[in-house]
């Protein structure tokens, strides 16, 4: 991952899911690295455990984690 970008959550992809489009509401554009799916479409067979990594640029890393404080406070 390109070193200007900061993983902010590792985990199922339903909260990854969730904390992605609240980011967006946020106007931040996170990236998503799903390794399951890498892959799977570079014709591996891999132990799909639907975790996810979302990573935001590291001048939105603070407004990002208060997106995911929120998110967890909701639950």
């Amino acid at each position: 991952m390109d070193s200007n970008y900061t993983k902010i959550f590792s985990g199922n992809r339903f909260m990854a899911q969730r904390i992605e489009g609240k980011l967006k509401e946020s106007g931040i554009n996170p990236v998503i690295k799903d390794e399951s799916d890498s892959a799977r479409l570079a014709g591996f067979a891999a132990n799909v455990d639907g975790n996810l990594e979302v990573y935001v640029h590291h001048s939105e890393v603070d407004t990002a984690r208060q997106v995911i404080k929120q998110i967890k406070s909701e639950t």
